[in-house]
């Protein structure tokens, strides 16, 4: 009689691991990600605690350049890309800007809509800042 031996799991992270959300409540795909050992597991770090310290960052930002360096820092530790741009329309209010927080395997959803809004509150608070990405995209136009 021969006895089969369970699964392994998936071996451990480095770092913390973001509490599963409800079943329903997320399509991040978490289950996926740590089960594919090829797969990028940085944004499984973004737990909790991390959500609220990235989101304070942003609330810091002084300048464009500083945004830009927070954007930078996403793209290394989380993989993700975080887009901001002026829409296709007209720009009139900070509403116009696209701001997209890019759909990650693992990446929860609900740091998928609160990054962006931190992002939205900063224009909101620094038109300069605003200005200074239209401007990067040559909507002011340097003719």
């Amino acid at each position: 009689m021969s006895v089969t031996e369970p699964a392994s799991p998936s071996p451990p992270l480095p770092f913390p691991v973001r509490v599963e959300c409800p079943p329903g409540a997320c399509v991040c795909g978490r289950e996926r990600l740590l089960a594919d050992p090829g797969a990028d597991p940085r944004p499984l770090a973004l737990t909790r605690q991390q959500e609220q310290k990235l989101i304070e960052r942003i609330e810091r930002v002084e300048s464009y350049q500083d945004l830009q360096h927070v954007q930078g820092l996403i793209r290394k530790n989380i993989g993700a890309e975080l887009r901001i741009e002026p829409g296709p329309n007209e720009v009139r209010s900070t509403r116009g800007i696209v701001i997209v927080l890019e759909e990650r395997p693992g990446l929860c959803k609900k740091v998928r809509k609160s990054v962006p809004a931190a992002v939205r509150r900063l224009l909101g608070e620094r038109p300069e800042i605003a200005w200074a990405i239209l401007d990067a995209h040559d909507l002011f136009g340097s003719a």
